[in-house]
């Protein structure tokens, strides 16, 4: 159930197509707003703190206005926190700024001294190692643990899969118990796209394992993966998770560190058609490579929606308005997907590729020389901006 009174925004996107000549990312700034109310929802309803994790969502452009709801970043590394530091502080001089890496090194640790509000280890070793350099800090030091349950599927984006190098199993945790006084908080992460009923779940076997510490901490950070915004999550079932465990655990502080949710179905990837084709299929050649534009798709992988049309199987279902969306790029697999259109296709059609912000803007990539999609806002009055364009540099100055 929602449990929240916000309206989802229309898409306002078609208005603005003939102002589009190449392939674009457009963020929907109505739709941003209607996800950050609801996380904010969510602070005000049970007191978490809510970062966004750049790793999902790095659309700085954004941040005046994402800063108005959230209360700092988390970054996987030193560039994130430096992106944290300089474009969301800029619009919130309290944001915290929260890192986590599976390693540091020595000189980013060094880097991170004067930007960082909580530094997440992921061993002891590692805590070990830099303790003393935090010692006289005002920094947080964190632990992440693994509390060996997930419900995340595929493998590769489970963080608790046998074998996993993410977070300090339970039999590791209690060799080093004599560390525990240099910790201010505990980290798990164990979500992907998922409701809260997983969280619900997974906070049995987090307490089994840790819970006779967490009375020791000044904070628990319940990580990402919380699908907060998507319709059917149950919002009301989150916030009595997190008040629940702020009154068996007094005066710990809860934070929830999403990416997916803040970009969550607020933008979409624009492109045109280029050729059609035929080769037992009709086969429509776009100027959107679903390698370099959005690889998400082929690393999960699923087939994106898109708009005016619904996914399909062209084995079964051939039409004069069924087609093979295919890239401009040499790798034989680069396919969108196979699609039903409302109408027949033409050469220069726009294709609007729905839920394009999260993910696949941090990590597209220059494979071929295709050149990277620009970045636009739709404002909530109508206005498009385009925020940046990638051209021939951007290629050439990452590759040599």
């Amino acid at each position: 159930m929602k449990e929240h009174c916000f309206t989802p925004p229309k898409s306002q996107i078609e208005s603005v197509l003939h102002k589009i000549n190449k392939p674009t990312y457009v963020l929907e700034e109505a739709k941003l707003k209607y996800n950050l109310e609801i996380l904010d929802y969510v602070q005000k309803n049970s007191g978490a703190k809510i970062l966004l994790a750049l790793k999902g969502f790095a659309f700085w452009s954004s941040f005046d206005l994402v800063s108005k709801y959230l209360k700092g970043i988390t970054a996987s590394g030193i560039y994130e926190a430096r992106l944290g530091f300089e474009e969301f502080r800029k619009y919130n001089q309290d944001a915290e700024i929260a890192v986590f890496s599976p390693a540091f090194s020595k000189d980013e640790i060094m880097e991170l001294l004067p930007i960082a509000n909580h530094i997440i280890f992921n061993s002891f070793n590692q805590l070990e190692m830099f303790q003393p350099i935090l010692l006289d800090t005002n920094i947080d030091i964190g632990i992440r643990v693994n509390p060996l349950y997930s419900e995340v599927t595929p493998a590769i984006y489970n963080p608790c899969i046998s074998g996993s190098r993410l977070g300090v199993i339970p039999s590791e945790f209690q060799k080093r118990l004599d560390m525990l006084d240099l910790i201010s908080g505990i980290h798990f992460h164990t979500h992907c796209e998922q409701n809260s009923d997983a969280l619900f779940r997974t906070m049995e076997h987090f307490k089994k394992y840790f819970g006779d510490y967490i009375s020791r901490m000044k904070w628990v950070n319940f990580g990402g993966g919380h699908h907060i915004t998507r319709d059917d999550y149950d919002v009301g079932l989150l916030i009595k998770i997190i008040n629940d465990f702020k009154s068996e655990f007094s005066g710990i502080d809860v934070y929830l560190e999403p990416g997916e949710a803040i970009g969550w179905q607020c933008g979409s990837l624009v492109g045109e058609v280029r050729d059609i084709i035929s080769n037992k299929y009709n086969i429509a050649i776009t100027n959107i490579s679903a390698a370099a534009h959005m690889p998400d798709c082929l690393e999960m992988p699923y087939t994106p929606q898109i708009r005016g049309a619904k996914i399909t199987n062209l084995d079964s279902n051939i039409s004069t308005t069924s087609y093979r969306l295919g890239s401009p790029s040499c790798l034989a697999g680069d396919v969108i997907g196979d699609y039903e259109f409302d109408r027949e296709l033409n050469i220069g059609d726009k294709i609007i590729i729905e839920d394009m912000i999260h993910y696949t803007i941090v990590k597209n990539n220059t494979f071929n020389g295709i050149p990277l999609p620009a970045l636009a806002i739709l404002r909530e009055n109508g206005d498009l901006d385009i925020v940046r364009e990638f051209g021939y540099d951007d290629y050439k100055n990452r590759n040599g």
